[in-house]
């Protein structure tokens, strides 16, 4: 073994900067990657809890002689248990369940834990049925700018 072989043990400060150097520009990049997707996850959620409330308010209409009258958020839980009412936690709650139409038609609205972002179904007594989103910052998470989902 010669004198030049003993003297290339590790890395040498130039180095070990350029690596840290990198791992942050990377790290930089993924994170807000990473936070934005975690927003769309809770939208995510929140557009599931909807769904679930229209699909509650289509049988609380069966049980009720075809009419959404006395419709609540109240009601829908009762239909469907995993319906969440109230704010806690990190799961998306019903904050609207009401009959529009005079009992014909119905709108339930659905709020994201982190975001805030809300999302509505909509029941007309014609049967058309309309999904709109309302974002806190426009352009990001799962309401879509169109906001129609």
């Amino acid at each position: 073994m010669n004198r030049a072989d003993s003297r290339e043990q590790g890395f040498t400060l130039i180095e070990l900067l350029v690596v840290i150097l990198i791992i942050g520009v990377l790290a930089a990049i993924a994170i807000p990657v990473f936070l934005g997707q975690k927003g769309k996850a809770t939208d995510a959620n929140a557009k599931e809890m909807a769904r679930a409330a229209a699909e509650a308010a289509e049988t609380y209409q069966t049980d009720h002689s075809g009419q959404y009258n006395g419709i609540s958020t109240t009601a829908l839980h009762e239909y469907e248990p995993a319906i969440q009412t109230s704010e806690g936690g990190s799961n998306a709650y019903l904050s609207v369940a009401e009959e529009l139409e005079g009992g014909k038609g119905y709108k339930v609205t659905a709020v994201a834990p982190t975001t805030k972002d809300t999302f509505t179904i909509t029941r007309l007594g014609s049967g058309q049925i309309s999904r709109t989103c309302s974002a806190v910052a426009s352009g990001k998470n799962g309401c879509p700018s169109s906001s129609s989902w």
